[in-house]
């Protein structure tokens, strides 16, 4: 499945500095639907490079860091559970800053 991946407000430097990725990313064995769950464990192993206790706690994102799938907040569409489609856009922004 393709997806757009966004990071920002500083995650992108979890990823090698690079804010937007074009990945194709399947559903895991014995699953029909990719979930918002599966795509973290998957950011978590592809593409965060360093310090992944930055972006995730556990299986979910480190509070302060806003999700958003096809520009809707994730709290309102299932987070973990968010089913994703073909062409997804998903963008992750850390909310937090230091000061």
């Amino acid at each position: 499945m393709h997806l757009t991946l966004e990071f920002g407000g500083g995650l992108e430097l979890l990823c090698k500095s690079v804010k937007i990725h074009e990945v194709n990313v399947d559903p895991p064995e014995k699953e029909t639907r990719l979930t918002m769950k599966h795509l973290l464990s998957w950011v978590h192993t592809n593409l965060i490079d360093e310090r992944p206790e930055m972006f995730m706690k556990g299986d979910t994102v480190r509070p302060g860091v806003l999700v958003l799938v096809n520009d809707c907040d994730w709290e309102l569409s299932g987070q973990l559970d968010t089913v994703l489609e073909e062409k997804d856009a998903v963008v992750f922004i850390s909310t937090l800053h230091g000061g």
